[in-house]
């Protein structure tokens, strides 16, 4: 965690929280966006708790928040800056694009989104947009979110699944109590996998109960 406690709190910068697991992605940012004039760079962290404290100890304008962290998930993250940082306002930070993600981290609060790859241009007109106080989040998915839910997420049987698979029972064991085939389950399995663009069941059941898609 790296934190400035001499950041200038003057009301011409946009205070800046980078959060972020990987420290390339934290340091390349902090480098692109503290040659800004109108940007200060009041500290970066490596994980949600890590920013929950510099929160309690400086103020910040936009936060950059990775979604799939260990420990706090992003979305846990923005859940508890509601309440110690009510003014702070979250772009979501990811090399992913799952619906369900997007659609939660929404819900938690977020303003933006930005996918890693983005150019700085965008990186930059995204901070600049919700810092006044405009959301920012790319045409595709400010479509999708138009809806009332997003519909290429998992679907309900898809949950149902997943829930169990989490709680620990077998495909043989799924199957018995929804009363499904084996092969259904296994098919349910490889397209929750893709929507979550994940490798495996594992994987799979970290991101959604990181993300509120499911609860254990």
């Amino acid at each position: 965690m790296i934190g400035d406690p001499t950041a200038a709190l003057t009301e011409e910068k946009i205070r800046l929280l980078i959060v972020d697991d990987h420290p390339i992605v934290r340091l390349g940012l902090a480098a692109l966006l503290s040659l800004q004039d109108d940007i200060e760079i009041v500290g970066t962290a490596e994980g949600g708790q890590a920013a929950l404290n510099l929160l309690k100890s400086f103020a910040v304008d936009i936060i950059l928040l990775d979604l799939r962290m260990p420990g706090f998930s992003g979305i846990q993250t923005l859940e508890k800056t509601r309440a110690l940082a009510p003014k702070a306002r979250a772009i979501i930070l990811s090399s992913f694009e799952c619906d369900e993600e997007i659609y939660a981290a929404v819900k938690a609060g977020a303003q933006g989104y930005l996918h890693k790859e983005a150019p700085a241009e965008d990186i930059l007109r995204a901070i600049r947009s919700v810092r006044a106080g405009r959301q920012a989040f790319p045409r595709r998915i400010a479509e999708r979110l138009s809806c009332d839910r997003m519909t290429a997420g998992l679907s309900p049987r898809e949950r149902e699944v997943l829930e169990l698979v989490a709680k620990g029972l077998t495909n043989k064991e799924v199957a018995n109590t929804l009363q499904i085939s084996q092969f259904t389950v296994r098919n349910h399995l490889n397209h929750i996998t893709g929507k979550l663009e994940v490798t495996d069941r594992t994987e799979a059941i970290f991101v959604a109960i990181q993300t509120g898609i499911i609860t254990v």
